[in-house]
């Protein structure tokens, strides 16, 4: 593709070098070579832009001139997202049932459906338009999904769940499962409460590999619309996640928590249960959340405090045997 093309379909500015420079490919800064396009947006990068051996380098719309030639961009990281999508176009999958798929006579499926071998779709269930669901996917009864759903091998949704449209399952996911819910008898032994309601996830959601949302005992489970789950991530029953909300490798969510819009809980965050975390709030690896973290705020430890305070405390923890030591001497 014609770096000019690549240029127009972006709507980037083209700058320095040969609009019909042909190019082949995406790589990294470090890793780019002719004919490639790379992307400099972290500044630590800054130096490697001059000595870059890809033809063309987006980057940002106050970056300095060099000779390279340049797409210049308001967000390098997000054009260059775009760019990928340019030279990667995703798998098209013919519509059809396959012959080894459970499709009973009751189940309602959208136009343009691909149902890949072994798929299982219970009595009751709703499917919009353009689905595709790869080998070994299970819908439970009485499901309702939206347009455009993308189900990868072996992921689930259980009975009763809402699913808008534009949602991506990958594999793995389990939506819907029980909620972790038990009462201690007076023998002390675990009376198993039930999970009836269902969870419910709005449009454009993606659910990455082997993460589980469950179902609660009332109410409802919800994903707001927008939300991205990274791999192995626990949601747990009857919590909200607000629109646009990010929760990362190894997240866990404990039973009703609240989570706001656009907040970003990075990897291995704990949130105990009934907390809130406020909009637009940031928590920062391996951090644990037992109390309400309000709206904004950039928090980290366990338990979690503001980050600058944090910082503090981690300055001094090394120096804390020597103290001690000193003050027992």
């Amino acid at each position: 593709m014609k770096l000019s093309a690549i240029a127009s379909a972006l709507d980037l500015c083209l700058e320095n070098g040969s609009p019909d420079t042909e190019i082949t490919g995406l790589n990294g800064i470090e890793q780019a070579g002719p004919g490639e396009l790379t992307f400099i947006s972290n500044p630590k990068y800054a130096a490697a832009a001059r000595t870059t051996r890809a033809s063309a380098i987006i980057v940002g719309e106050d970056f300095p001139a060099i000779a390279s030639s340049m797409l210049r961009a308001k967000d390098p990281y997000l054009a260059f997202a775009r760019a990928l999508e340019l030279f990667h176009q995703p798998l098209r999958y013919a519509p059809g049932i396959h012959p080894t798929a459970v499709v009973p006579a009751s189940a309602r499926i959208g136009a343009n459906a691909h149902i890949g071998p072994y798929v299982v779709i219970a009595e009751g269930v709703e499917i919009g338009a353009n689905a595709v669901l790869l080998a070994h996917v299970v819908i439970y009864r009485g499901v309702a999904i939206g347009d455009n759903f993308f189900a990868h091998a072996h992921s689930m949704v259980r009975e009763n769940c809402r699913i808008g449209n534009n949602v991506l399952l990958q594999n793995g996911v389990v939506i819907g499962a029980d909620g972790f819910g038990f009462a201690k008898t007076a023998e002390g032994r675990w009376h198993k409460i039930p999970q009836p309601a269902p969870v419910v996830i709005e449009d454009d959601v993606e659910v990455q590999a082997n993460s589980c949302i469950d179902r609660a005992s009332v109410g409802e489970t919800r994903i707001g619309r927008g939300v991205k789950v990274d791999n192995l991530v626990q949601v747990g029953h009857g919590s909200h996640v607000g629109e646009d909300a990010l929760l990362c490798a190894q997240v866990g969510l404990a039973g009703s928590t609240e989570i706001g819009n656009r907040v970003i809980l990075t990897g291995q965050v704990g949130v105990v249960g009934h907390c809130k975390v406020g909009d637009n709030a940031i928590v920062t690896p391996q951090s644990g959340v037992a109390h309400d973290i309000p709206a904004g705020a950039l928090v980290s430890g366990a338990p979690a405090v503001d980050h600058k305070l944090w910082l503090k405390y981690s300055a001094i923890l090394p120096r804390l045997p020597k103290s001690l030591g000193s003050i027992g001497g």
